[in-house]
């Protein structure tokens, strides 16, 4: 039995999620479908992140196993010819068998997309979030240093996570702005369910002076999410990237987000 890892990016506006569901369209389903007509068999393809619907992905890991010999090119272009659009294989390799996917991972980072304009998008709908008030990125940085580091995020946990404790490490916030866009990126051991999203929406309430940049702190500190602001949409998550130790020899992450912001933008 061989054990593979596999890079993998989509359009979350075209599926319902990663994780399989009965009756649902979501990537677990139509990959695990490639890689079956590229194996002949089934194979169970397990990710680091089960991203929501409509969360995108530039750097979803994956891994399987299989018990056919195939060239790494049949799990790229090969899987590839087998998918719908919105969806690919961007690299492939074999893997030590203790190789996990999710659990073997150490870092996760997600980045959001958000227009900050008073008019809706159209070009990019779908692709990044939207609000139409102005908001102060300094005031929202000054309120996301509340929340670096390790805390108990139960108020930015939302309702159906199955996570057994709410304690995660947040390593890094960051939030910057190009023209009429603002982008976040936050960088944790793992995440909540729909904790990025929560925690975006308090930092927009910061953002547009409804609330003090130290309301953060209070609204962590209470751990009930009825504390806390709306969840914002989906549409311009992203699963940016997923680290792991060097041991396992994991690919980095191409710099393949859609965004051409590059570091200049977080000063």
């Amino acid at each position: 039995m061989t054990r593979l890892a596999i890079g993998i990016e989509y359009d979350g506006a075209s599926f319902d999620g990663w994780q399989s569901q009965p009756g649902g369209r979501t990537v677990q389903d139509v990959v695990e479908a490639a890689v079956e007509r590229i194996a002949g068999q089934h194979s169970r393809v397990n990710a680091a992140g089960r991203t929501d619907s409509g969360v995108h992905a530039v750097n979803q890991v994956a891994h399987f196993e299989i018990n056919v010999k195939r060239p790494l090119t049949a799990w790229v272009r090969g899987v590839n010819s087998f998918l719908p659009a919105g969806v690919a294989v961007t690299w492939a390799k074999e893997v030590d068998p203790r190789f996990h996917a999710r659990r073997c991972a150490r870092l996760r980072t997600y980045r959001y997309v958000l227009l900050n304009h008073p008019v809706r998008p159209a070009f990019f709908q779908g692709h990044t979030g939207w609000y139409h008030v102005p908001v102060d990125v300094g005031l929202m940085r000054e309120a996301a240093d509340y929340l670096n580091g390790q805390h108990d995020f139960s108020a930015f946990r939302a309702a159906g996570c199955q996570a057994r404790s709410p304690v995660r490490s947040l390593t890094r916030i960051r939030i910057g702005r190009q023209g009429d866009y603002v982008l976040f990126e936050m960088s944790a051991d793992a995440f909540l369910y729909h904790m990025v999203r929560n925690i975006i929406g308090c930092l927009v309430y910061v953002g547009d002076s409804r609330r003090k940049p130290e309301w953060i702190r209070d609204v962590l500190e209470s751990r009930s999410r009825k504390n806390a602001a709306p969840t914002i949409e989906a549409s311009g998550l992203y699963l940016y990237d997923v680290e792991y130790d060097g041991i396992w020899d994991i690919p980095a992450a191409k710099q393949r987000f859609p965004f051409g912001w590059d570091n200049g933008i977080w000063k």
